[in-house]
């Protein structure tokens, strides 16, 4: 199977949401699945889900606190970052996975964490046969660009302007 890249981009609700979606369809079709997710360290509910399943290793590379500006980054958020550059790298060489998706990433990017250089450098080095997907709003031209496929969520309206927070087991 040729794999490609899609990037799940925009201002709306949606993005990672699509992204698991697209694993669970993967791991229904017997692949193996790994998630990067760049800039978080909180627990996210979905992750319970994926303990309980075999074929999908899930590795964080932020925080315990949610990043809300450039203004916030320290250099242990860029080392984490970093640490899942390079992860995925190795993720790569061990072959095991068909599908690789790095929730975030394209966040940061924007914040400052990793580099458009070094998302296209694993744009490029992906293997043939690994579908790539890559998450997160800010997504740099550059990247687009080399994409298979682009989505953009739009945010037309949504109830968090109106003071409502992340709920358990719809937005976490």
């Amino acid at each position: 199977m040729k794999g490609y890249i899609q990037i799940y981009t925009g201002n709306g609700k949606g993005k990672t949401t699509a992204a698991l979606g697209l694993a669970v369809r993967a791991l229904g079709n017997g692949f193996s699945v790994y998630i990067g997710q760049f800039m978080k360290g909180q627990e996210y509910h979905e992750l319970k889900t994926f303990e309980k399943l075999d074929n999908i290793d899930v590795e964080m590379y932020g925080t315990d606190t949610c990043l809300i500006s450039k203004d916030c980054v320290q250099q242990c958020d860029i080392d984490k970052a970093k640490l899942g550059i390079e992860r995925v790298r190795e993720i790569y060489k061990s072959k095991q996975y068909q599908v690789i998706i790095l929730d975030e990433i394209c966040v940061a990017n924007y914040f400052g964490l990793v580099t458009e250089k070094e998302i296209l450098d694993l744009m490029k080095e992906k293997p043939e046969d690994v579908e790539l997907i890559l998450t997160g709003r800010y997504a740099p031209q550059s990247i687009i660009d080399e994409a298979d496929l682009v989505t953009e969520m739009k945010e037309v309206k949504h109830y968090y302007t109106k003071g409502v927070m992340a709920r358990d087991g719809i937005e976490r």
